[in-house]
């Protein structure tokens, strides 16, 4: 398994979806989520991160709500939202980076 820090640090975009399990915007976005990644394919990785289960990554991004999204390229954040978006606004987001 690799680190977290060597995923968001591969030249594949990286698609970092911080939730909470209690979250109901967060429910929301696992679907759409599995889309984009299907549309995708291996255009772009997307990792889901449970903020109460890793206190310390949330806290090093300072993700004050969820879900936040946050799209790293090459270890450098490149776009960086929080709320809940329709799959063709998400691939417009990620598209430039793949």
């Amino acid at each position: 398994m690799s680190s977290f820090q060597e995923i968001i640090a591969s030249n594949t975009p990286t698609l970092v979806d911080f939730f909470a399990t209690w979250c109901g915007p967060c429910k929301t976005m696992a679907p759409i989520l599995d889309e984009v990644k299907k549309e995708l394919g291996g255009e772009v990785r997307i990792l889901k991160i449970d903020v109460d289960k890793n206190p310390a990554v949330a806290s090093r991004f300072k993700i004050r709500g969820v879900p936040t999204l946050i799209l790293f390229k090459e270890g450098e954040i490149v776009w960086r939202e929080s709320g809940v978006f329709p799959k063709d606004q998400l691939i417009a987001k990620i598209r430039p980076f793949s």
